[in-house]
């Protein structure tokens, strides 16, 4: 195991926590969330704010929709050499109800998942550099947590 430091792949993304959260916004005028993080104009279009405060968004939800990626993703993603398929879920939210999509953990196929299914934003290695190991958020079955505790 390397003894580097863990560093997000995007800075200002998600938490580096145990328990991580993605980081959002929200508007201070008609409160809809948005991630990543919105700082111009709400894109609510019944709103005209643009006043936004950052936010930990949920870190628990279910499966919206789901499906697999079998192609290498083009920069500035750093995919695996050889490059294998991965799971990509659509999660709804618990309590900002709006969707994020994202990679699932290693491990878990499309095989595995179904609509419905309760999920949590976990920290997996996405590659490492020559002075970090840089870590990026993704979904993982609620279930497939022991303690299956969901820091929502």
């Amino acid at each position: 195991m390397s003894d580097k430091p863990l560093a997000p792949a995007i800075d200002g993304w998600h938490t580096m926590a145990e328990k991580p959260h993605l980081i959002g916004s929200q508007c201070t005028h008609c409160d809809t969330y948005f991630f990543p993080p919105q700082d111009q104009y709400c894109r609510n279009p019944g709103c005209d704010s643009t006043d936004f405060r950052e936010v930990e968004l949920s870190r628990t939800g279910h499966i919206w929709s789901y499906t697999n990626a079998c192609y290498k993703p083009p920069a500035p993603f750093v995919a695996a050499d050889p490059f294998e398929p991965y799971a990509i879920a659509g999660v709804q939210l618990e309590k900002e109800q709006m969707v994020v999509l994202g990679q699932v953990v290693k491990g878990v196929s499309v095989e595995d998942l179904k609509v419905g299914m309760p999920m949590e934003l976990v920290l997996e290695t996405l590659h490492e550099t020559e002075e970090d190991i840089k870590v990026t958020w993704k979904w993982r079955p609620l279930a497939a947590n022991a303690n299956n505790e969901s820091g929502a």
